[in-house]
């Protein structure tokens, strides 16, 4: 289908609610029923009508169509957080005594289910580097149910070559999952690679406007009401009306919104490169990535995220950087109209900085939706305030 019909028209019966343009936000907690039949019906198959919004809501159902095509899905669910589709759509697969392969350094409360929640019931994880298909040759047992990836990755863009990783899973019974946060099904649609359930924080591009929190899971028909049916409805984890009218609103401006950002982005990193108190840059799609061309191969774009390494001999040094910045604010999440950035150093206590570790030099950039030379007026006052 094409983008701009899926955005604008897919789902949207504009004859059913006056010919408005922007569908109406059905906030009704459960729905009336003319007979006894009809709600029999819905008590033995509560994913095929409307009974309680909990599980079904025609606005919520108005974003999924869109989303599970974005994805080249056949269906979807959406959550209030990215972080609640990640535990559905793993819970969804394990069971006491199995195993997962993760990649390592996954999105902190994937690792924080992995290895807090997940083992209290008898479930373990291995992490490995995902760069490299033989490590998840050598990491998969007997017990393994689910390999776990994340690609690019939100610090250093590790990648993972999708095609491969499926075709080993497939050939050893393993349901793929990974978080697409990075990308949007705009840039990468992991589903076509043979990937089994493609998820993503939209909260961030989906949304775009740093007000809504949300997640999505797309998978097949059978997976998604499956999960819909157990780990959705028991979790009680679905987005209300509001947030999904916000997401589709949202979903209007994703295209030009991420071509924007992508713009402005590589004019950052030009400058980036170029600045004496740069050492390095992170970027999927820059030349001296060393996973470049296998994120030109299955990526058709990067977006706004970027990492960079600051040339400090202190931890004081990065600090006055951070809080020297007037408009780039200090904040987790990326993907709405404002830039961000997260230094690495934040993340532990200061007395353990060594310079020596390019790690605690690293600072994490999100570039909005401003224009270039106003971030890069602001990074620069950032660095002469270093000096002072």
């Amino acid at each position: 289908m094409d983008i701009s019909y899926i955005i604008n028209e897919l789902a949207e019966d504009r004859e059913n609610y006056f010919n408005a343009i922007a569908p109406p936000i059905i906030q009704s907690s459960n729905f009336a029923f003319k007979t006894v039949n009809q709600m029999r019906h819905a008590f033995a198959d509560e994913y095929a009508t409307y009974l309680y919004s909990r599980g079904l809501n025609p606005t919520v159902d108005i974003l999924r169509k869109k989303l599970a095509a974005l994805d080249n899905a056949e269906d979807c669910l959406v959550f209030n957080s990215g972080a609640a589709a990640i535990f559905a759509a793993v819970l969804a697969n394990v069971k006491s005594g199995d195993h997962i392969v993760s990649v390592k350094n996954p999105y902190t409360w994937a690792q924080k289910m992995f290895n807090v929640i997940l083992p209290r019931f008898g479930v373990t994880t291995s992490y490995i580097d995902g760069r490299e298909i033989e490590n998840f040759e050598r990491a998969i047992l007997p017990n393994t149910t689910v390999i776990y990836l994340e690609s690019p990755n939100s610090w250093d863009y590790a990648l993972q070559d999708l095609k491969a990783v499926a075709d080993l899973a497939k050939a050893e019974n393993i349901i793929t999952i990974i978080d697409n946060s990075y990308c949007t099904p705009i840039y990468q649609r992991p589903l076509d690679y043979g990937i089994d359930l493609t998820l993503q924080s939209a909260t961030k591009y989906i949304g775009g406007h740093s007000d809504t929190v949300a997640g999505v899971l797309s998978g097949s028909s059978a997976m998604i009401e499956r999960i819909f049916n157990s780990e959705y409805m028991n979790i009680g984890s679905g987005i209300s009306p509001f947030n999904a009218w916000l997401l589709i609103r949202g979903l209007r401006t994703l295209p030009m919104r991420l071509e924007r950002i992508t713009q402005t982005t590589q004019q950052v990193i030009n400058y980036l490169k170029g600045h004496e108190k740069v050492e390095a840059v992170i970027f999927p799609f820059d030349e001296s990535f060393p996973q470049y061309q296998l994120a030109k191969q299955q990526m058709q774009g990067a977006c706004g995220l970027l990492t960079f390494i600051i040339k400090a001999a202190t931890v004081e040094e990065i600090e006055k950087f951070c809080n020297s910045l007037q408009h780039i604010l200090m904040a987790v999440s990326w993907g709405g109209h404002e830039s961000l950035i997260i230094p690495k150093c934040a993340g532990f206590v200061a007395s353990q900085f060594n310079p020596q570790h390019k790690e605690h030099r690293m600072l994490r950039l999100y570039v909005g939706l401003e224009e270039a030379e106003y971030i890069i007026k602001d990074l620069e006052q950032g660095f002469e305030k270093m000096d002072e």
